[in-house]
């Protein structure tokens, strides 16, 4: 069987899983604040659902109003159809002020039939530069999908469909910031970046195609909040390292982890030669899994 063949097989397996949904009870009126936008953002179907829109006007973005501490964090999502070029649907856990910590999903839009770019980044202390990009292994605008962050004291784990994507470690002893001490909420926004968004800013937003709208259901959280404390799901493996690593990388993840790195990694700041031609950040060092 040819590596094409083998691969086809993958996606094919790896999108059936994705179709298999888990219960979620998290209520957007009780979690979720609309923070922008006038009417752009709604909740609705009594809270199982939120909604933002995009026009010439104006984006629209929502924030948690409960601040976290380590945990997971997942969420569904189902992206602007269509041409979603100059797009950006952002989906992040953030503090605020120069210093803040950051741990980043940006769905950079595309023209008609081309794929998403999935950006990812990581912030310390104030700092980021610390991008992977993905392609997606399905459209991410036919179905919502679960896109998750497990954010720990010893790693940071992007997933989709509960397949890890990337991993970023705590390498504090490398002199490495890591997001640790900060709590951050989580925020949402769509809004235009024709700047930059989509082949470098050479594609533009087309206006004629508005309102662009994105849709979220499915939001969990299994984490450690400044108001309540920390989940019993969550703190039951908080702090153990050996637990923590065979809940999303087992051998299993790992090897999907590999396999998506492998096929579907299109930026990696780790080997940017010429953005780092004295030597890579010292985090990259112990990157892999």
């Amino acid at each position: 069987m040819g590596r094409n063949s083998s691969l086809a097989i993958v996606v094919a397996t790896v999108l059936l899983m994705s179709m298999v949904g888990s219960a979620y009870s998290g209520n957007f009126f009780n979690e979720f604040d609309l923070t922008w936008g006038d009417h752009r953002g709604k909740i609705f179907n009594g809270g199982s659902m939120l909604s933002l829109s995009l026009d010439r006007v104006s984006g629209s973005g929502f924030k948690s109003k409960k601040e976290y501490l380590f945990g997971r964090i997942d969420m569904q999502l189902k992206l602007v159809a269509g041409n979603s070029a100059g797009t950006v649907t952002a989906y992040y856990l953030s503090s605020q002020g120069e210093t803040h910590d950051e741990i980043d999903f940006e769905f950079l839009g595309n023209e008609t039939g081309k794929p998403y770019v999935l950006h990812t980044n990581v912030f310390a202390q104030g700092k980021g530069n610390r991008e992977q990009q993905f392609y997606l292994w399905f459209d991410p605008t036919k179905n919502f999908h679960t896109y998750s962050i497990v954010w720990r004291p010893q790693h940071i784990i992007f997933l989709v469909d509960n397949l890890p994507i990337r991993v970023f470690n705590n390498a504090e002893k490398l002199g490495v910031p890591f997001p640790k001490s900060q709590p951050m909420r989580i925020y949402s926004s769509l809004w235009n970046a024709d700047d930059w968004a989509t082949r470098g800013g050479l594609v533009k937003t087309d206006w004629s195609k508005a309102p662009f709208t994105a849709y979220y259901r499915g939001f969990n959280a299994a984490a450690c909040t400044v108001s309540s404390g920390c989940d019993p799901k969550f703190k039951s493996s908080f702090g153990d390292g050996k637990l923590q690593i065979a809940s999303e990388l087992n051998a299993y993840g790992r090897r999907r982890l590999r396999w998506v790195q492998k096929y579907f990694m299109i930026y990696n700041y780790c080997s940017d030669l010429k953005r780092f031609p004295r030597g890579f950040p010292p985090e990259c060092k112990r990157s892999r899994v």
